[in-house]
């Protein structure tokens, strides 16, 4: 029995992160009847290989805040979300199967005009690798520019365009 369910618990989830796919009654019972309703995203664990260096660019490159907790661990706080810094070869526990610095690829939304976003860039010696883009956001269409942290993660930089909801980040 646990296997016929596993089987159909998997189906259900394939098919509902099936964006393309019309939900089916199936696919709506199967949301209605999950306990968990994630609202939204507080933190996530980038690994570094140096906090400071990644301190001074996500600091002074995006004006995010130093945020000090537990045993002097660092983080980068921005609006009500924060990225907790772990230095490659010292995570914490627990931490992801396979630490590794430059694996993330970030889209983080502001309201700042990406042309001021550009110039900014340009003044921090960052290089743009790309855009401005369209592109499709969570909430609705986005433009873009793209441009890599120290670690070489690739961060997004976007504007929802005028037509998405306001404080749609």
């Amino acid at each position: 029995m646990y296997v016929l369910k596993s089987f159909i618990c998997n189906a259900l989830v394939r098919h509902c992160c099936n964006v393309n796919a019309l939900e089916t009654h199936l696919a709506v019972r199967f949301k209605a009847t999950c306990p968990v309703e994630v609202s939204h995203l507080d933190h996530l664990v980038l690994t570094v290989k140096s906090v400071p260096d990644t301190i001074n660019f996500y600091t002074s490159v995006l004006g995010m805040e130093v945020v000090t907790f537990k045993g002097n661990r660092k983080a980068l706080g921005f609006g009500k979300q924060k990225f907790n810094l772990h230095q490659l070869g010292k995570e914490f526990e627990p931490k992801a199967k396979r630490p590794t610095s430059g694996s993330a690829d970030l889209c983080l939304i502001t309201k700042t005009p990406l042309t001021a976003v550009a110039a900014h860039l340009k003044v921090c010696g960052v290089e743009i690798e790309e855009g401005p883009v369209q592109r499709s956001g969570a909430v609705g269409p986005i433009t873009s520019l793209y441009f890599r942290d120290p670690d070489h993660n690739l961060i997004e930089v976007s504007n929802y365009n005028q037509s998405a909801p306001d404080g749609s980040s």
